[in-house]
């Protein structure tokens, strides 16, 4: 007789939802921290991309950085790119 050991259940921090609208800036009203604690995904299109700064998935759009050009502030300039929006974690 043979015995088959499962594996360990591993203990999961429950994750949050991921808001429909989201921010990696703190000062922005839409930066959510405790979802930053996890890796987040984002797919437009059916294409992941991986720098993302803000998006919404409700009204379809992203903002990424547009290259190495930074504002007066030193801020990157974003340019907002739409279609249809996943949020996931990876």
């Amino acid at each position: 007789m043979t015995e088959t050991t499962q594996p360990a259940a591993v203990p999961t921090q429950a994750v949050p939802t991921l808001p429909d609208h989201l921010s990696s800036d703190p000062r922005s009203p839409h930066h959510v921290a405790a979802a930053f604690e996890h890796d987040i995904g984002i797919r437009l299109n059916g294409k992941t991309l991986t720098n993302v700064e803000e998006y919404c998935v409700s009204e379809g759009w992203v903002k990424i950085p547009a290259g190495k050009t930074r504002d007066r502030k030193g801020n990157p300039l974003l340019i907002k790119l739409k279609g249809k929006v996943e949020a996931f974690y990876a």
